[in-house]
């Protein structure tokens, strides 16, 4: 049984940072990218930072370039994203995801296997 968890979201204060982890588990066909989305209340869902697996080409959306950081622990089969300077506009549900098929690693179409989501609010 494939399946993501996410962990590590909470609430924080503007300026703050917070760091988010995705527990990968039943994998049994190769990931072509890992990502991090997010939704906010009525809004569609978006990209933050999607990397290849790969080449290990890191992307991300300019809303949080800079502040962001996706990184991966492969002995673990663990997906990071280190949040710095957190704005309330990144207040949103966050999703890690898995594409195993070849595609646009910001792309949420890409991806095919998503976690249940954690939520961040900054205030």
């Amino acid at each position: 049984h494939v399946q993501l968890v996410e962990s590590g979201g909470g609430s924080v204060q503007a300026g703050g940072s917070l760091s988010l982890s995705c527990s990968a588990s039943g994998f049994t066909d190769s990931t072509y990218c890992l990502g991090w989305f997010r939704q906010a209340p009525g809004k569609e869902r978006g990209e933050v930072t999607g990397i290849s697996t790969g080449n290990g080409g890191a992307y991300y959306a300019d809303s949080v370039k800079g502040r962001f950081a996706i990184s991966q622990d492969k002995a673990i089969n663990t997906l990071y994203l280190q949040m710095n300077s957190l704005k309330p506009e990144d207040t949103a549900t966050y999703y890690c995801a898995a594409a195993r098929r070849p595609g646009w690693c910001l792309s949420p179409a890409t991806y095919d296997i998503w976690g249940q989501g954690t939520q961040v609010t900054v205030s």
